[in-house]
């Protein structure tokens, strides 16, 4: 804050008194860094602004300023910057607003916009621009006073047209946002305008594009869980639940191409694990879903890992040192704080992520309800934190009954409607003065490109892409070519390419860039003349797929998919020779060959080199995946011919038995379907010879014969008792339940999400004879490999557990037997008293004696 004095002299005291306070604070700071971990108190009191700010630990040198809080905002989960700063925010006070343990669906969210009208760093204007939302989920500011608002399943373009910072225009983008219905923990959230001009979203389908003066939807692959971010690159971040940080190397949109992939490296890698996720609370942190496994907890129930990982920023400013430029930054409000990230690129475009600090957290309090939610790297230089300052961030449909004894023990259910956020400032570094974009010219605009803070770089590329002036093309094309920063030439490029107005000779000369970024962003954009065979920028992108970069080589594997079909097979099939041992250049080149895979697989297939083995899998995986008979038979007796099954044939083996999964397909009215499989012309006898055999080789060939049929094949006997009336009601009523409840980690076909819920299709608890371990699940939980399944028994009554227990048992090719309200009970009251969720153990045990 600013600390104004009617003289010089008076100037002066205050300056040195601030600054001795300050010194003080850090050299105090210093000495207790990282402090040490404070036990739980026996209450948890709501605490005002300032006596939060005092529970808020910072490493030596750094402090926290206040720069809203309730009642000028209230339950906020996101925000955003317009093109002159004020900041609005997102604000959901329909999550979890009393002790009932629900959300409400009532519209009492509001879109705020807060000023900073006297320049003292301090938010003390708030203007709501939209209200009466229900549990609104994204935020993107626009242009002349407009914004996208995400309220699934509705995106919204809202404007202020008379300059009131309040819409009185709304206009529906889509209706297919999310679910409306959808649990609140997984569905349609982020609008991240980036580098290339689309809009990413995160766990959801589809992307936006602004062209033409309208947005378009561009289809995607769902990934992420909350939030998401951008380098200077342009490479997007993403991150889900306890898993804290994904990279984005290749746009999404190139494995949209060919549907026949098995595999999607490249988009959404990890770059650090869970187990390296290591987080350093100042508090205790018992109160989680999994507060009484003690292998989460350190001797002082401090928490090890990661307990809910959010939003993950990379930090783009120039008001905090130069050491956190373009590091990662996560929140994780179960435990009071947010992590800093290391990235580091190895030399070659290869990045992995680290702790940026060693037993320590950029910012941590010893507040249990301070609940970073979000964070952004802010028009003044520095960071910000969203701290939606709640008791509870748990949804109640998810609470173990650990956490809910826990909550209801301590009273954090209320009080609600409050909220901070807070900068993160350096001692020796002020916050930057307010941007006043709005008004800028487009002279000034494309000046501002040049800017050393990201946000001003990228506000001032969509303002010139949303105004469409082209009369600052020259002046970006100077910039595309003779900036003296890589940053600027990058965006230049990407500015031109949003007014289609960039030039070949422009993108050929970026082609020979110094900097790997500004090439690697030239071979995405040649793609608009790629298509044609004699066009010169053909030859210029191939000539870099033995660039020294692995972020160059890579986009030249996804770029070459759209060169014609007589350059694009044999581009891809030496791009494979020479690169296969980098997973995202294999997937990155299949995802172009789609119908023209066989061609580069009897190539690869005659050399014995190990190191093609890997994409000899994909490519026979993504050949079987297209369940076209005759090529699946074809790949068969490639593998299976002749008496010796060596490296490749074994690859194309396990590539085979990799895209035909596990048997499964969909029910009509509640009956079970055939399973899921091919029908060869003839019987395959290389491949069941070959599965009688003792080897890996006989093991695979075993389990593809069990997934194709050809004539004569004995059909194994699946009994299925047909559904009565109510309990065709049960299967119906069940699966808008498993929609609305479960899809977001199952997905629709029930085959689950990597790393995120397993494959129901393939669970053992769901295809038994009783239902009963699938019972337990569904209203105790489950502890697995990939996580926590939370339990539903508070959530759902017995009838709905029956619902969606007989849906997912009859749907897929399933053949179980429905479940009764009455099963349901019995079960229920058998397991009252527990208060942990089952384990693998405990419920195969069940299923060994017999009882399920």
């Amino acid at each position: 804050m600013v600390i104004r004095s009617r003289t010089a002299c008076g100037l002066a005291v205050v300056s040195l008194l601030t600054a001795y306070l300050g010194a003080a604070e850090a050299i105090q700071k210093r000495a207790a860094w990282p402090p040490a971990v404070r036990k739980t108190p026996e209450s948890a009191p709501a605490l005002s602004a300032e006596e939060e700010r005092q529970t808020i630990v910072v490493p030596p040198g750094y402090h926290v300023e206040l720069v809203a809080s309730e009642p000028l905002v209230v339950d906020p989960i996101a925000i955003d910057f317009d093109a002159d700063g004020r900041m609005w925010v997102l604000e959901m006070p329909g999550f979890m607003p009393d002790t009932s343990g629900h959300d409400s669906r009532d519209p009492i969210n509001d879109v705020a916009v807060l000023e900073d009208t006297n320049g003292d760093g301090v938010m003390d204007r708030r203007t709501v621009f939209a209200g009466g939302l229900r549990l609104p989920r994204a935020i993107k500011t626009l242009d002349g006073g407009a914004a996208l608002v995400g309220e699934p399943p509705n995106l919204w373009l809202m404007k202020d047209t008379n300059g009131d910072l309040k819409a009185d225009s709304r206009t529906l983008v889509s209706d297919s946002f999310g679910r409306g219905e959808g649990n609140i923990e997984h569905n349609a959230n982020t609008l991240l305008w980036a580098l290339d001009n689309v809009i990413y979203t995160s766990e959801h389908d589809w992307h936006l594009r602004w062209k033409n003066g309208t947005f378009e939807t561009v289809p995607t692959l769902s990934r992420g869980q909350w939030g998401g971010s951008q380098d200077d690159a342009g490479r997007v971040y993403r991150n889900f639940n306890d898993a804290p940080l994904f990279v984005d190397y290749i746009a999404p949109k190139y494995y949209m191409r060919n549907r026949n992939l098995v595999r999607t490296r490249g988009l959404y890698d990890p770059l650090i694990t869970r187990e390296a996720s290591i987080v350093w609370p100042v508090r205790a942190t018992r109160g989680v879903n999994r507060g009484y496994r003690d292998q989460f907890f350190r001797a002082d129930d401090s928490s090890v890992t990661v307990q809910g990982a959010g939003t993950p920023v990379i930090f783009r400013g120039d008001r905090l040192p130069k050491a956190l430029q373009g590091q990662a930054f996560i929140t994780d409000s179960p435990t009071n704080l947010v992590h800093a990230y290391r990235i580091v690129d190895e030399g070659t475009g290869r990045l992995h992520a680290e702790d940026f600090y060693n037993k320590g957290e950029i910012f941590a309090s010893w507040d249990e309800r301070c609940r970073p939610v979000n964070l952004a790297s802010a028009p003044d230089g520095t960071l910000y934190v969203v701290d939606m300052y709640r008791g509870v961030v748990q949804d109640g449909a998810f609470w173990t009954d650990y956490l809910r004894d826990y909550i209801k023990t301590r009273n954090l259910e209320v009080p609600v409607r409050r909220g901070r956020v807070w900068r993160i400032v350096h001692d020796g570094i002020r916050p930057g003065a307010a941007p006043r974009l709005s008004s800028a010219t487009p002279a000034q605009l494309v000046r501002t490109l040049a800017h050393p803070n990201g946000w001003w770089r990228d506000t001032a590329q969509q303002l010139l892409v949303q105004r469409r002036d082209r009369r600052v093309v020259p002046a970006l094309g100077e910039l595309a070519a003779h900036a003296p920063d890589w940053r600027t030439r990058v965006h230049a490029l990407w500015t031109l390419d949003g007014l289609d107005a960039i030039a070949p000779l422009q993108v050929a000369r970026a082609l020979a860039d110094t900097s790997p970024e500004v090439r690697a962003s030239a071979v995405r954009l040649s793609e608009r003349w790629l298509g044609a065979s004699d066009d010169p920028l053909a030859a210029a992108v191939l000539k870099l797929m033995d660039d020294v970069s692995w972020t160059v080589r890579r986009q030249v594997a996804a770029s070459i998919g759209e060169l014609p079909a007589a350059l694009r097979t044999p581009a891809a099939a030496r791009m494979l020779e020479r690169y296969s041992s980098d997973p995202v250049v294999v997937d990155a080149s299949l995802s172009g060959l789609h119908g023209s895979e066989d061609v580069v697989l009897e190539r690869l297939s005659e050399s014995p080199a190990a190191e093609l083995t890997d994409a000899i899998t994909m490519l026979a995986a993504a050949i079987a995946r297209s369940g076209d008979p005759a090529a699946v038979q074809r790949l068969i007796a490639r593998a299976t011919d002749g008496s010796n099954v060596d490296g490749p044939r074994l690859a194309v083996l396990r590539g085979i038995d990799m895209a035909l999964g596990s048997s499964g397909g969909r029910g009509g009215r509640g009956g079970a379907a055939s399973p899921r499989s091919i029908a060869i012309p003839a019987e395959p006898t290389g491949l069941t010879r070959l599965a009688a055999a003792d080897s890996d080789a006989g093991t695979i060939a075993k389990s593809i014969a069990g997934k194709i049929d050809w004539p004569g094949k004995p059909a194994p006997r699946v009994d299925v008792l047909p559904l009565t009336d109510e309990q065709q009601r049960r299967f119906t009523a069940g699966a808008e339940l498993y929609k609305n409840i479960c899809t977001g980690c199952h997905q629709a076909d029930g085959r689950g999400r990597e790393k995120l819920a397993p494959d129901l299709v393939e669970s053992r608890y769901v295809t038994s004879i009783q239902a009963g371990a699938a019972t337990r699940i569904l209203l105790g939980g489950k502890e697995g490999q990939i996580g926590l399944m939370p339990p539903l028994g508070s959530a759902l009554n017995d009838e709905q557990v029956a619902s969606v227990l007989t849906y997912i048992r009859r749907e897929w090719g399933h053949a179980g037997a429905p479940v009764s309200p009455e099963d349901v009970r019995e079960i229920r009251g058998a397991t009252k008293t527990r208060t942990r969720p089952w384990t693998d153990a405990e419920l195969q045990q069940g299923l060994g004696e017999g009882r399920d």
